[in-house]
C-alpha cells in the first residue's frame, strides 16, 4: 500500500439511521477524492446485518474500501426490554473501542484521520493515539449540531424555564427551540450520567479538527454563519449525502406496482428504519388513508407501545405478513388503490419513482435528505430524538412540508387530521407550492454537491486538510 495516499477511518455506531449516511460518506470519499477508506461498524445486530447488502464495497471502489464488521458486543447486563436504545448504542460503542483500537494498531498503513459521530467520541482518544486528525461526522442539519454545541454554555434556569414553563430555548445566532420541539437530554437531570456523558462528548467534538455535517450553505445560511462565527471548531456542510438510486432494485414488486400508476398519485408512508407507532395509531392512519381516497404505498411494522423508536436498532428487510393489526377488511377495501409492505422498501428508489407525489415520514433527516434530493414533498410526522425540530424546520422554515397536527401532544392523529393531510399534499392547491418550492431544493442540492458548489467546495477543504497532514507526517515534521 503506498503511503503518498490519504487513508480515512470511519466509525459508524448502531443503527441504520447512523450507517448509511456513513457508508455514503465513505464512498464519496472513494470516488470523488481518490482516498483508501476504512469503515468500522459497530453493530448490535451480526445476523440481520450480515444478510443486507450494505457491507459489500461497491464494485467501483476497487480496493479504495474496506468495511470492516467489529466483534458483537454483549450488552444484556445494562437491564431489558425498558432499556432506551441511546443507551444500549452508548454502551455498546464504548465497550468496543478495545477492537477498534486493536484493529488500527493492526493496520500496516495507519489511517490520516478517524471520523466519528456522537456516539464514537470516545474513540478521538485512539487518533491521539496515532497522531490521527479527528473529525466529527453528524448525519443531522447545522440546526441540531448548533443546539448540541451550546449545551454546555446554556446557564441551567434557562433550561429549567424552558422545560417548566415552557419558553423558547435560545441559541445564539439561530433560531430558539420551542418547547414542543424539545431534545429529551434537557429534561435530564444534570447529575444524570446519561447527561454527563452527553456534556462530555460535546466538549471532545469542540476539540476536534473540525466537524462535517450532511446539510449545505444554502440550506441553513443563517445557522451555518452564526456557527462559524461562535464556535472556534471548523463546520464543514457536505450534503447532501444520500444513498443513490441502485439499478438493481428494478423489477422490484413495489416499483412494479407503481409503474401502473399516474405521475405524481401516490403518497409513500413510512417510519424510518427505527420508527413504530401505537396499535390506536395504526388503526387512525388506516383510516385517514382511506378515507382521503388516495393512492398510497405504506410500509408497515406491527405496533409497538411507548416506544416511537422500538426498532431502530433491527437491521435487515425482515417481514410481518400477517397485519392481523389493521382494521377488519381495510386490505381489501383498499386493494384497488394501495400497496401494504411489511417491515421494508427499497425507499431511494421508491422516492425517485415519478408516481410518487408525497412522503409521509418520521422527519429522521435521512429521509428528509433523500424527499428533498428526489423533489418529492413531505408530510411531517416526526416521532423521536430531534426530529421535531426537523419537522419544524421544514415545516415553518424551508416551505418543504406540511405537519400533522394532534388535539394534544400526547394524543394520537385522528384519521380526519390524516385523510386532511394527504388530500393537501397530493390533491389540494397547498401541495402544488411545496412541490414547486421542494423542486427548488432539489436543484439547490444538485448545485451544492456540482463541482464549484458549496458542499464540493467544503469537501475538497476537508480532503486538502488530509493530504496535508500526510506530507507533514511523511516528512516527519
Amino acid at each position: 500500500m503506498e503511503t503518498t495516499k490519504s487513508h480515512i477511518a470511519l466509525l459508524a455506531s448502531p443503527g441504520m439511521g447512523h450507517l448509511i449516511p456513513v457508508l455514503e460518506l465513505a464512498k464519496h470519499l472513494v470516488s470523488h477524492q481518490s482516498f483508501k477508506v476504512t469503515v468500522f461498524v459497530v453493530a448490535t445486530d451480526h445476523a440481520s446485518l450480515a444478510n443486507t447488502h450494505l457491507l459489500q464495497s461497491p464494485a467501483d471502489s476497487g480496493d479504495l474500501l474496506d468495511i470492516v464488521l467489529l466483534p458483537f458486543i454483549d450488552v444484556s447486563d445494562i437491564g431489558g426490554p425498558s432499556v432506551s436504545f441511546i443507551a444500549t448504542i452508548v454502551t455498546t460503542v464504548l465497550r468496543s473501542m478495545p477492537f477498534l483500537r486493536s484493529e488500527i494498531s493492526k493496520m500496516e498503513f495507519r489511517p490520516t484521520a478517524l471520523v466519528v459521530d456522537l456516539f464514537g467520541t470516545d474513540a478521538l482518544e485512539i487518533a491521539d493515539e496515532y497522531n490521527m486528525l479527528k473529525f466529527v461526522f453528524i448525519a443531522s442539519n447545522a440546526w441540531f449540531l448548533a443546539v448540541m454545541l451550546c449545551t454546555p454554555e446554556i446557564d441551567r434556569k434557562e433550561i429549567d424555564e424552558h422545560v417548566k414553563n415552557r419558553k423558547p430555548l435560545h441559541i445564539p445566532g439561530c433560531k430558539p427551540i420551542k418547547f414542543e420541539h424539545n431534545l429529551d437530554v434537557f429534561f435530564m437531570d444534570t447529575n444524570d450520567p446519561f447527561y454527563q456523558g452527553y456534556v462530555e462528548a460535546i466538549n471532545k467534538m469542540s476539540l476536534t479538527d473540525g466537524i462535517l455535517v450532511n446539510t449545505w450553505d444554502e440550506l441553513e445560511p443563517t445557522t451555518l454563519k452564526a456557527l462559524r462565527e461562535t464556535k472556534k471548531v471548523p463546520i464543514y456542510p457536505i450534503g447532501p449525502l444520500v444513498r443513490p438510486i441502485e439499478k438493481s432494485v428494478f423489477g422490484n414488486e413495489i416499483l412494479a406496482w407503481l409503474d401502473k400508476q399516474p405521475k405524481q398519485s401516490v403518497i409513500y408512508v413510512s417510519f424510518g428504519s427505527g420508527g413504530t407507532l401505537s396499535a390506536q395509531q395504526v388503526k387512525e392512519l388506516a383510516w385517514g388513508l382511506e378515507l382521503s381516497q388516495q393512492r398510497f404505498v405504506w410500509v408497515l411494522r406491527p405496533p409497538t407501545e411507548n416506544d416511537a423508536a422500538g426498532t431502530f436498532l433491527a437491521l435487515g428487510n425482515g417481514s410481518d405478513a400477517t397485519l392481523d393489526y389493521l382494521p377488519d377488511g381495510f386490505p381489501a377495501r383498499t386493494q384497488d388503490r394501495g400497496l401494504l409492505v411489511p417491515m421494508w422498501a427499497p425507499q431511494v428508489e421508491v422516492l425517485g419513482h415519478p408516481s410518487i407525489g408525497g412522503f409521509l415520514t418520521h422527519c429522521g433527516w435521512n429521509s428528509t435528505m433523500e424527499s428533498i434530493v428526489n423533489g418529492v414533498p413531505m408530510i411531517a410526522w416526526p416521532l423521536y430524538a430531534e426530529q421535531k425540530m426537523n419537522a419544524s424546520m421544514l415545516t415553518e422554515d424551508i416551505g418543504a412540508s406540511i405537519r400533522v397536527m394532534t388535539v394534544e401532544s400526547d394524543a394520537a392523529v385522528g384519521r380526519e387530521e390524516i385523510r386532511s393531510v394527504v388530500r393537501k399534499i397530493l390533491v389540494d392547491r397547498q401541495g402544488r407550492n411545496i412541490r414547486s418550492r421542494i423542486k427548488e431544493l432539489k436543484d439547490n442540492a444538485a448545485n451544492a454537491l456540482a463541482k464549484g458548489g458549496s458542499s464540493y467546495n467544503s469537501m475538497s477543504q476537508f480532503a486538502n486538510i488530509c493530504i496535508q497532514h500526510l506530507k507533514t507526517k511523511a516528512s516527519g515534521a
